[in-house]
C-alpha cells in the first residue's frame, strides 16, 4: 500500500482525538442520563474505551486486509466490515464487562445496569467500528490521492528535464557546424588563424561540455562562455566585430539557464556580422529590476543586406526553454528599430516552475 508508514501515524493521531471524543461522551452519558456515579462513570468509560483502543490498533489490518481482497466485489467487502463490526464490537462488549464486573461485583445497583447494558454496548460497537472504516476509508483514499499526485508531479518533471535536456543539446551541433564551416573556409585563406580558431573552439567546448549537465549556470560565467566563442569568431571577422558588456555587479552572481546567451550571439554574427561590410557592434547591458534580471542584447545590422530578421530555431529555442523553466511566455521579446536589432531577456530571480 502506497505511504502506509505515514499513513499509520496520521491514522493513530486520528484514533487518539476520536478516542478522548467519544470517553467525554461516555462519561456525560452514564454521569447525566444514567445518574452514575462520578467515579464509576469515569472508569466506565476508561475500561470501555481503552479496551477499544487496544481492539481499534488491530482494527485497521483487517481494513487494510478487506481493502486488498475481492477489490471489485462490493458485496463481498460490505459482508467481510459487517461480520467484523460484529465481533470486535461483542469481544469489547464482554471484555469490558469481565474487568468493571471483577471490580464492582459489589455494587449490585451498577451491576444491574451493567448486565442490562451488554446490548446497547454492542451496538455502540458496531457504531464505533463504522466510525473507524469510515475515517480509515477517508485517509486511505487521501493518500492514495497524494501518491498519485505525487506520481504525477515527478513523471512531470521527468518529462520536463528531459526536455530542457533536448532543447539544450540542439545548440551544441548547431554551433559547432557553424564554427567548423569556420574554420574550413579559413583553411587556405588563412591556416594561421584556422589553428588559432581551432585552439578557441578546443577550448570553449572543454568549458561548455564540463557544464553540460547544469541546468543553470551564473551570468558571470555565462558571459565568460560567451566572450570565448567571440574570440573564435573574432579570429575570422577580426576588427568587424566588437563587443561591449555593460553589467551590474550585482547581476553577475545570479543564475539563469545554461547556454540561453549562446543563441542569441550565434543569431547577432549570423545576421550582423555575415551579411554587413561595416563593424558590427554587440552591446549586452544587464541590471536588476524588481523581481528580474533584466538582459538587453542589440546590434546593429545592414538593413539593405538584411531582407527579415526574426526568430528563428535559436530564438525559438530559448523561448521554449524559458517558458518549460519559469512557466511563462513573455520572457523574451524581439524587435528592430532602423538598422539596430535587439533581444530582451527578463530573467525570474530564485524561481523554477516544478
Amino acid at each position: 500500500m502506497p505511504n502506509t508508514s505515514i499513513r499509520k501515524t496520521t491514522t493513530i493521531i486520528y484514533y487518539i482525538i476520536i478516542w478522548m471524543a467519544v470517553f467525554f461522551n461516555h462519561f456525560i452519558i452514564l454521569y447525566h442520563f444514567f445518574s452514575s456515579d462520578i467515579y464509576i462513570a469515569i472508569v466506565d468509560s476508561l475500561v470501555y474505551n481503552f479496551v477499544y483502543s487496544l481492539i481499534a490498533f488491530g482494527i485497521w489490518h483487517s481494513i487494510e486486509y478487506i481493502i486488498n481482497i475481492d477489490k471489485n466485489s462490493k458485496e463481498k467487502i460490505i459482508q467481510n466490515h459487517a461480520i467484523t463490526a460484529l465481533i470486535t464490537s461483542v469481544l469489547w462488549a464482554y471484555s469490558g464487562y469481565f474487568i468493571l464486573s471483577s471490580l464492582y461485583n459489589y455494587n449490585e445497583t451498577y451491576m444491574e445496569f451493567l448486565d442490562s447494558s451488554i446490548k446497547w454496548r454492542i451496538y455502540a460497537g458496531i457504531i464505533y467500528y463504522s466510525i473507524l472504516i469510515a475515517v480509515y476509508y477517508v485517509i486511505f483514499y487521501y493518500s492514495s490521492y497524494r501518491d498519485e499526485q505525487e506520481k504525477e508531479h515527478r513523471m512531470k518533471a521527468l518529462v520536463k528535464e528531459a526536455e530542457l535536456k533536448s532543447l539544450k543539446y540542439q545548440i551544441n551541433p548547431h554551433f559547432i557546424f557553424n564554427s567548423l564551416n569556420s574554420i574550413s573556409s579559413l583553411t587556405i585563406s588563412n591556416p594561421q588563424k584556422a589553428r588559432d580558431m581551432s585552439i578557441n573552439l578546443s577550448n570553449f567546448l572543454r568549458k561548455t561540455l564540463a557544464d553540460n549537465e547544469n541546468q543553470k549556470i551564473k551570468l558571470k560565467e555565462e558571459i565568460d562562455n560567451i566572450k570565448l566563442y567571440l574570440e573564435i569568431e573574432k579570429v575570422r571577422f577580426g576588427e568587424r566585430l566588437e563587443f561591449v558588456i555593460n553589467v551590474d555587479e550585482n547581476c553577475e552572481d545570479y543564475e539563469i539557464p545554461n547556454m540561453i546567451l549562446q543563441p542569441i550571439v550565434e543569431n547577432t554574427i549570423k545576421h550582423g556580422v555575415y551579411e554587413s561590410i561595416d563593424k558590427v557592434t554587440i552591446n549586452f547591458v544587464c541590471k536588476l529590476e524588481e523581481e528580474f534580471i533584466s538582459i538587453l542584447i542589440t546590434n546593429n545590422f545592414d538593413p539593405a543586406s538584411v531582407s527579415e530578421i526574426g526568430e528563428g530555431i535559436g530564438l525559438q529555442n530559448i523561448r521554449d526553454r524559458l517558458k518549460l523553466m519559469y512557466n511563462s511566455e513573455d520572457l523574451i521579446s524581439i524587435g528592430k528599430n532602423a538598422d539596430i536589432f535587439k533581444v530582451s531577456l527578463k530573467i525570474p530571480i530564485n524561481k523554477t516552475v516544478d
